[in-house]
């Protein structure tokens, strides 16, 4: 009879704040929210991780760069970090990102060195896809050139301004043979090629096109004439050498602001033949709200003008910040993904060893960071990531969404054709709690399991099952805090 009368009680506790939760949004006490996974808005391809070895070394006997921290650490913490990315239960990342850098050539017509400057990247990535198919999944990779060997540039020096025109075929082959021993040597899954690492940066160097800040990573300035040149003429240069199956991009600007603002976007979209040479777009796509020279807002030109030429095609960010390592990144990830309209994030450094960025790193937010002493430490902007890394796996779909609050950001994917089950993320920027009523529709799920993560103490803690009353979850959401639901 006492267990009976106690449970009554409990069923009753569990109606009175659902009626209570549902009477909050309609009395405006709570912010009203939706997400409709029965209206994908486009393809997802997946969350994705980027692991820098040499970034700016201008000589390597001199400055052995390996910014990843991989070759301070032993067979099993390289392994375990390779668990945390790739496996069941870590970020279940699709995608990454890998660095062409500017070593691979010393000299004109000398033989290429793929091997010096990327053995940890490559382990870390070829340790990645084996987990990865172990766990039923594959990944998708895109290589950027980071900058060419000094002496294609009109400067003979590493992060010259300006390619020599000379050596426009040699750095097409340099890019095509990195692909090639990537592919038919270390069998990875290369699918992109993108042309450049923030080269619409002019800033960056001196009137002469040499770079006085030895922080500067390895670039070079692409004018639009330049990427549209080699738009056109690379796509029959893959093909050649039996790479037809690898698309290009146009490289990556710094940001969707830059892209558009700064004519690059309209310039390729003039050029028809440069257009269909586009495999994929891609931009660092970093934010920064404030007007000035590094000002990046979120925005779809890119994207909406090339698309309406080639619909269909997809869009990669492929090096945004960490940002504060909190919800402000989650909120960063949602605005490229509904205002910037892209299709995949793949964010900055996620593994970092601080002592080996000159100066000081400007985006020094990480998932992982290794100190010298060999020792690495799992960061906040793990767990950050880890909330919609899970949630938005590959082949599922972008899923519309609302909040009306600016302080609350909503993420949603629909399950589509994959095993996956509908998820959707609340983000809290606000300093206080907010009630939130979340509207649902178009899924089986009748249920939720959350998971939180906090600036305090929570790392991705299961945080309960939600069920779906009335059309909707209704949750508590603390300060600074991301809630992701996975459907039941």
């Amino acid at each position: 009879m006492q267990t009976t009368t106690r449970l009554l009680i409990v069923c009753f506790s569990i109606h009175c704040c659902a009626t209570n939760l549902f009477a909050q949004a309609k009395d405006f006490s709570a912010v009203r929210a939706g997400v409709f996974f029965d209206n994908p808005l486009r393809t997802w391809d997946g969350f994705g991780f980027n692991y820098v070895e040499t970034a700016h070394s201008y000589d390597m006997s001199k400055f052995n760069q390996e910014y990843g921290g991989f070759s301070l650490l032993d067979e099993q913490e390289k392994q375990e970090i390779v668990q945390l990315v790739f496996g069941e239960e870590g970020l279940k990342v699709g995608l990454v990102k890998m660095f062409l850098g500017a070593n691979h050539q010393q000299e004109p017509g000398g033989s290429y060195d793929h091997e010096s400057t990327t053995r940890n990247m490559r382990y870390f990535v070829k340790e990645g896809l084996k987990l990865t198919r172990q766990r039923g999944d594959d990944l998708q990779i895109i290589t950027t050139l980071y900058g060419p060997p000094g002496f294609m540039t009109l400067q003979k020096a590493n992060r010259g301004r300006d390619l020599d025109p000379k050596f426009k075929k040699e750095l097409a082959l340099y890019m095509i043979d990195w692909v090639k021993f990537l592919r038919e040597e270390e069998q990875l899954p290369v699918k992109y090629l993108s042309l450049h690492n923030e080269g619409e940066d002019w800033h960056r160097w001196n009137h002469e096109g040499l770079t006085e800040r030895r922080n500067h990573d390895y670039n070079l300035y692409w004018p639009v004439e330049q990427i549209n040149e080699f738009l056109k003429f690379m796509p029959a240069l893959l093909k050649e050498h039996g790479l037809d199956d690898v698309g290009m991009t146009p490289g990556e600007p710094s940001n969707w602001y830059r892209f558009a603002a700064w004519g690059l976007a309209h310039g390729i979209a003039k050029d028809t033949d440069a257009v269909n040479g586009l495999g994929l777009i891609t931009s660092h796509g970093f934010y920064r709200g404030a007007y000035g020279h590094w000002f990046g807002e979120h925005n779809s030109v890119t994207n909406d003008l090339l698309r309406e030429q080639r619909p269909g095609l997809h869009s990669w960010v492929t090096s945004t910040s960490w940002s504060a390592m909190d919800a402000s990144f989650v909120k960063e990830i949602h605005g490229n993904i509904y205002t910037s309209k892209v299709n995949a994030i793949i964010p900055w450094a996620g593994i970092q060893r601080p002592t080996h960025w000159v100066g000081g790193d400007p985006n020094p937010g990480s998932a992982i960071k290794v100190d010298e002493d060999g020792n690495y430490e799992v960061r906040k902007g793990y767990y950050f990531y880890k909330q919609v890394s899970r949630a938005g796996q590959p082949g599922m779909g972008v899923a519309e969404t609302f909040a009306m609050n600016s302080a609350v950001a909503v993420i949603g994917f629909s399950r589509e054709q994959t095993d996956n089950a509908d998820a959707f993320v609340v983000a809290n920027l606000s300093k206080g709690t907010k009630n939130v009523s979340v509207q649902i529709s178009g899924t089986d799920s009748k249920s939720f399991s959350a998971f939180i993560t906090t600036s305090g103490d929570e790392n991705f803690s299961p945080a309960g099952n939600y069920e779906v009353r009335n059309g909707a979850v209704f949750v508590e959401v603390p300060s600074g805090a991301v809630i992701t639901f996975l459907g039941q």
